[in-house]
Parts: C-alpha cells; structure tokens; sequence
C-alpha cells in the first residue's frame, strides 16, 4: 500500500514538474489553444456533417484523427468537415512537435547547467587544493576513481 502511495506520489511531481516546463516556457499556451482548437473543431463538425449525431461523437472522431488511428466508425462526407479534419492532424503533429521539443530542450539545458555547476565546484576544489584536509582529499580522490569508472556520471 505504501508503495502505490509513493509512486502516485512520484507522478504527481512529475506532472507538477512538466506543468511548470510548460508554463515558463510558455507552451501552455500552445497547448491550451489546440485544446480550443479541438473542442471548437468538434463543434463545427458535428454541425456541418450530418452522419455525425452527437457534439460526443464528434470529439470521438476529432480523437480518432489526432491518434491517426481512424477507427472508421465515423467517415466525414462533407467538405467542411474533411477541411477540419485535415486542419486538425495538421495542427496535432505541430502542436506535439513544439511541446514535445519544449520539455527535451529544457530537460537538456537543466542537465547541461547541473554539470556546469558540478565541473566549476571541483575545478573550485582543485584550486583549494593545499587548503583541503586529508579527508576532503581523500572524497575528491574517491569521486574521481567513481567517475572514471563509470560508476558516477557527475564528478
């Protein structure tokens, strides 16, 4: 029981953590108008299709063309809504691409910082060479045997 506590735990930072890639870097907005996008597409195809009964099976057919999987229960015959229905998997790939390029280019910027900042504390230590006692020594001695060996990745 305290094991699903910790991993729903875990994701919940996670998604605290990608929320706020989104929104320093501003893709929450990418995201939050392709969801308007989506609802407001859904809404002119259930209007303007008429093999389309419901606003419900409208959003299922705009999901069936965001996932490219094209389940086939719904098959649009008018031409707005084949315009919508392109306009949507146009905007689909261009919106994953941005939010997906978003959080890997910041990922990568954060790793990129942490080891600037973990090289610039040892070339410190190095410099205070003379001044470290015989333990600070022997740790330094011991990070470097590690990283050398593969068995740390950060010095």
């Amino acid at each position: 029981m305290e094991r699903v506590r910790e991993e729903g735990t875990m994701r919940g930072k996670r998604l605290k953590i990608l929320w706020n890639v989104l929104r320093h870097t501003k893709a929450d907005q990418v995201l939050f108008s392709y969801l308007i996008f989506v609802f407001a597409d859904a809404a002119l195809i259930w209007l303007s299709e008429p093999q389309i009964d419901t606003y419900r099976d409208a959003l299922w057919y705009c999901f069936a063309v965001i996932s490219t999987v094209g389940f086939g229960e719904y098959v649009v015959t008018a031409m707005i809504p084949k315009i919508l229905s392109i306009l949507l998997s146009i905007y689909s790939l261009i919106a994953i691409a941005i939010i997906t390029g978003v959080v890997v280019n910041y990922y990568t910027q954060v790793m990129e910082l942490r080891n600037k900042e973990t090289i610039s504390a040892f070339l410190d230590q190095l410099e205070r060479l003379p001044e470290l006692s015989e333990t600070e020594l022997k740790e330094l001695s011991d990070r470097v045997i590690r990283f050398r060996e593969g068995k740390n990745e950060r010095i």
